[in-house]
């Protein structure tokens, strides 16, 4: 979990602020599958590349 979330900090400046904060609450929570999903939705619908 907290890899996923120090990984969010990547893509501060090129996701919606209120985007990263969903996906961190969501990892948080427990629900780190979904947060992994929908962080390769976002990245497929923002064309970004993957590190």
């Amino acid at each position: 979990m907290n890899k996923f979330i120090r990984s969010l900090g990547k893509y501060r400046e090129l996701l919606p602020k209120q985007t990263i904060k969903t996906l961190r609450g969501q990892a948080l929570s427990g629900d780190l599958k979904g947060a992994e999903k929908g962080l390769r939705k976002v990245v497929k619908k923002y064309d970004i590349q993957l590190p």
